[in-house]
C-alpha cells in the first residue's frame, strides 16, 4: 500500500520467470487489474488493463516490440472494478502522453470516458494516490495540475471521442475507402475540438491495430475495425502530412508529434512545404486560415514562386490549390467564422468546393472547449450580432465565468489571480494599438487610462512563453489555442450605435495593415473584425473577462454581462547498501540535515557516503542520493526516505520536484536552507533574457498544515536549484 490508498503498485522485471513467480492475489485470481510496462533507458512504455494478468503479460513477451521493455508493473486493489480500471487505465494514458517522460505503444483507440458509481468521489482520488505512487518510482515526473495546462496533454492524440467526433471520424474512413471521394470536410466553430480530431485520426493512420480495442465506439467496434483493417490494406505506409496554415501553431504542433510515438514533427507542414512532394493524405487544420494572393507582404515571392512550379495562374492560385494538387486525399478542418484576414481563401472557394460530388462534409456542433458549452457560444454570437432584446437577461451559468469590467487595473490583476490559481490565463485585445514594442524595448505600446501594457514579445507560441502574462496578446498569437482563463480587451477599433443598436468599426483605430489593406466594402472589414472578437471570446475554457476602451460599447455590453465585484467570494523496499568508499553502481549520499554551507562543498567533501543503486537503475554521473525527512512531501515521498535525484543542468523546472538552496528558505525538516518541493515560478523579461518573478515551492502532503514556501524577487539572489528528483529508492 502507499500511505493510507486502497491500492498497491509492484515492480518486476519483465521476463516469463517473473511472470510465472508473481504473487499478486488479485493478478492470480482474475480481478480487473492495471499494468504498466516500461524501460527506463529507451523511455518507452505500454499501459494496459486485464482480468488475466498472467496470460496478458505472457502474450506481450511474445510481441516483438514490447519484449523489449525491462519492467512490468501490477497496480492492484480490493475496491478495482471493471469500469475503475478502464478509467484508471485511459487517465494513465492520457496522463504519461502528456507527462512527456515517455513514448507510449499505446493505440489512441478504445480510451473510455464513461460514468460509473463513484468515479468522481472516490476513484479520481485513487487515481491522483497512483499518479504520486509513479512519481515516486520515478515513471511521472510532473503534477497533474501541471498537465493539465500543457499542450503535450491538450493535443495528445490520446483522447476520447465525443458522438460527433466519432461521426466525423466514420465518414473520414469512408472517405478514405471511397476513390469517388477526393476531398472531405469538417465544419466547426471554436472550440468543437476539429484540432483534437485531426490529431486523434493522423494518429490511427500512423498505428498499426494490435493495441486498439475498440471498445470506446459501443455497437459500432466491429464495423469501425473492419474499416480501419481495409483502411491499413488500401495505405499500408500511407505518405502524410498535417498541414497547419498558423506558425505559432505549427511550432505547438511539431513539439507535441515530438512527442508522440510512430510521429515525427517533421510531418507537421506549412502549406508551403506541398510543393515538395505529392502526398496520399493531407489533413489540413484551421484550412480556414489558408491564404490567397492577398496582402502578402515578404511572402508574395515565395507564394508566386510555389504556383509557378504547381502550374497555376499567378493571380489566381492559392494554397487551398495546393492542398488539392498535392493530394490524393485530402481533410480539410474549417470554419467559416474564424476567416479573419483578407489573405484568407475566400469562403466563395470553400463552397465552391463543397459543391463538388467528389466532396463530403460533416458537421461537428457540440462546443468542445468552453465550460460553458453551446448556450455560451450562442450567447456570445448574439451579443456581437445585436440580437439580444432589452428583456433578456444577464448570462449566469455556475460552470462559467463571464464579467464585464470598468477598471482596467483590476482586470489586469483578476487575471493575474486567476493565472496563479490556475495557470494559462492571458490577456487578449483588438488590435487598436501600433506595435512600437517590437523595435524598442524601452516603449510601450498599449495605454488605458493610467495604464500602461506592452504587445507579445515574441509571435511563436506566445501562450506558452515566460513573460506572456505580464503582455497582451491578439489574435495571431491565440487563434488555436486554449486557455483557462480569457481576458479580452475590446480596443479603440470597436463602438456601439445606441440609435441603430449595432457594432461599429472606426477604421483608423484598426491597426493590423494587413487586416484591412485591399478592403473596400466596410462591411467586409467589420464581418473580420466581429469574426477576430468572437474568435477571442471563446479561448476560455474556465471563464472570460471583459474590458471595453470605448465608453458607448461598454454600456451596451454592461446591459448582457454581469458586472465584476471586487472582493467576491469565487467558487515492497530495496534493501540500499551504503559505505564510506565508492563501489560499483553507487552515487553520492548526502545527510542534509548536518550540512553546512553550500550544496558544491558537500559533492566535493571526502567525508560523504556511498549508497548502492538497484540493479534496474542505470548509473549516471548526475545521479545522487538524499534522505528525505518529514510529511510535507508525503504524498510521493513517505518520511525518511532514500530519494533518487538527478543534478540540475538547465531546462524547464515547472510541476517538476526539485531539490532546493537558499538562505530565505526555512524547512524544519531540512539543515542550511535545504528543501524538497514541488516547483513553481513566474518570470519576466529583462531585454534578452527572462528572470524570476516569484517562486513557488509547494509541499504535496496529506496534511493540511504545510503551506507554500514562496520566495519573492528579492529573496532570489542565492537560491539554486540543485537537483531534480527522480524516485524514491
Amino acid at each position: 500500500m502507499i500511505g493510507s490508498q486502497t491500492f498497491k503498485i509492484e515492480s518486476h522485471n519483465f521476463d516469463i520467470t517473473s511472470i510465472d513467480a508473481l504473487d499478486n492475489h488479485y493478478a492470480n485470481n482474475l480481478w480487473p487489474i492495471i499494468y504498466l510496462l516500461n524501460d527506463d533507458i529507451i523511455k518507452v512504455a505500454y499501459v494496459g488493463e486485464t482480468t488475466d494478468a498472467i496470460n496478458r503479460l505472457k502474450t506481450h513477451l511474445k510481441n516483438n516490440t514490447k519484449n523489449k521493455l525491462k519492467t512490468f508493473r501490477i497496480i492492484s486493489s480490493e475496491k478495482f472494478n471493471k469500469s475503475a480500471t478502464l478509467d484508471i487505465e485511459s487517465l494513465l494514458i492520457k496522463y504519461i502522453s502528456g507527462d512527456g517522460q515517455y513514448k507510449l505503444l499505446n493505440g489512441n483507440l478504445g480510451i473510455a470516458n464513461h460514468n460509473y458509481y463513484q468515479k468522481k468521489d472516490f476513484y479520481w482520488d485513487v487515481f491522483k494516490g497512483v499518479w504520486d505512487g509513479l512519481r515516486k518510482d520515478g515513471i511521472a515526473k510532473h503534477s497533474l495540475s501541471h498537465i493539465d495546462n500543457s499542450d503535450l496533454f491538450k493535443y495528445s492524440p490520446y483522447k476520447s471521442l465525443t458522438e460527433e467526433q466519432k461521426s466525423g471520424l466514420h465518414l473520414i474512413i469512408d472517405n478514405l475507402l471511397n476513390d469517388n471521394i477526393n476531398t472531405t470536410i469538417i465544419e466547426g466553430g471554436a472550440g468543437t475540438g476539429k484540432t483534437i480530431l485531426a490529431i486523434f485520426l493522423f494518429k490511427l493512420l500512423r498505428s498499426d491495430n494490435s493495441d486498439f480495442n475498440f471498445r470506446d465506439f459501443g455497437d459500432d467496434e466491429i464495423e469501425l475495425k473492419f474499416k480501419i483493417e481495409k483502411l491499413r490494406n488500401k495505405f499500408s505506409k500511407p505518405k502524410i502530412a498535417l498541414v497547419v496554415p498558423m506558425s505559432s501553431l505549427r511550432n505547438t504542433l511539431k513539439k507535441v508529434f515530438k512527442n508522440v510515438n510512430n510521429l515525427k514533427a517533421s510531418m507537421v507542414i506549412g502549406p508551403a512545404e506541398l510543393a515538395k512532394s505529392h502526398y496520399d493524405v493531407v489533413i489540413v487544420d484551421e484550412s480556414h486560415r489558408l491564404r490567397r494572393r492577398v496582402n502578402l507582404g515578404a511572402y508574395f515571392g515565395a507564394f508566386d514562386k510555389i504556383n509557378a512550379i504547381l502550374n497555376l495562374e499567378k493571380f489566381k492560385g492559392n494554397e487551398l490549390d495546393w492542398v488539392k494538387l498535392q493530394s490524393s486525399k485530402s481533410v480539410l478542418f474549417y470554419d467559416e467564422g474564424q476567416s479573419i484576414k483578407p489573405s484568407d481563401v475566400l469562403k466563395e472557394d470553400f463552397d465552391k468546393l463543397k459543391l463538388n460530388k467528389e466532396t463530403k462534409i460533416e458537421y461537428l456542433q457540440s462546443q468542445f472547449r468552453v465550460k460553458g458549452g453551446n448556450s455560451y457560444v450562442k450567447y456570445i454570437d448574439d451579443l456581437l450580432q445585436c440580437n439580444l432584446d432589452n428583456n433578456h437577461d444577464f448570462y449566469k451559468d455556475k460552470k462559467y465565468e463571464l464579467f464585464l469590467f470598468d477598471n482596467i487595473d483590476s482586470f489586469v490583476s483578476e487575471i493575474k489571480l486567476r493565472n496563479d490559481e490556475v495557470g494559462l490565463s492571458r490577456i487578449i485585445a483588438g488590435y487598436s494599438w501600433k506595435w512600437i514594442s517590437n523595435k524598442d524595448e524601452s516603449l510601450f505600446d498599449i495605454e488605458i487610462d493610467s495604464t500602461k501594457l506592452k504587445w507579445n514579445s515574441t509571435t511563436i507560441d506566445w501562450v506558452n512563453s515566460p513573460n506572456a502574462i505580464d503582455e497582451i496578446g491578439c489574435i495571431h498569437t491565440t487563434q488555436g489555442y486554449d486557455l483557462n482563463y480569457a481576458g479580452v480587451i475590446f480596443g479603440k477599433e470597436i463602438s456601439y450605435s445606441k440609435e441603430r443598436n449595432e457594432i461599429i468599426i472606426i477604421e483608423e483605430n484598426y491597426y493590423d495593415t494587413n487586416g484591412k489593406q485591399s478592403i473596400k466594402n466596410p462591411d467586409k472589414l467589420k464581418d473580420f473584425i466581429i469574426n477576430i472578437y468572437k474568435t477571442i471570446l471563446l479561448r476560455g475554457i474556465k471563464g472570460t473577462y471583459v474590458y471595453a476602451c470605448d465608453k458607448d460599447l461598454r454600456d451596451y455590453l454592461a446591459t448582457y454581462i454581469l458586472p465584476h465585484q471586487s472582493n467576491t467570494e469565487t467558487n515492497e523496499s530495496v534493501q540500499l547498501r551504503i559505505e564510506n568508499n565508492q563501489f560499483e553502481n553507487s552515487v553520492q549520499f548526502f545527510d542534509l540535515q548536518v550540512a553546512a554551507g553550500d550544496f558544491s562543498e558537500l559533492q566535493t567533501s571526502e567525508e560523504n557516503n556511498w549508497i548502492e543503486l538497484p540493479k534496474n537503475i542505470r548509473f549516471s554521473e548526475d545521479y545522487f542520493a538524499c534522505k528525505v525527512v518529514g510529511e510535507s512531501m508525503n504524498k510521493i515521498i513517505p518520511n525518511n526516505s532514500i530519494c533518487l535525484f538527478r543534478k540540475y543542468r538547465g531546462g524547464s523546472r515547472n510541476g517538476r520536484i526539485v531539490l532546493a538552496q537558499s538562505t530565505e528558505i526555512q524547512d524544519n525538516d531540512f539543515g542550511s536552507g535545504y528543501t524538497v518541493k514541488e516547483y513553481y515560478s513566474i518570470k519576466t523579461s529583462d531585454g534578452d533574457s527572462w528572470l524570476h518573478k516569484s517562486i513557488t515551492l509547494k509541499p504535496q502532503s496529506t496534511e493540511e498544515s504545510f503551506k507554500p514556501i514562496i520566495l519573492s524577487e528579492e529573496g532570489l539572489d542565492d537560491f539554486k536549484i540543485i537537483g531534480f528528483f527522480e524516485m524514491v529508492l
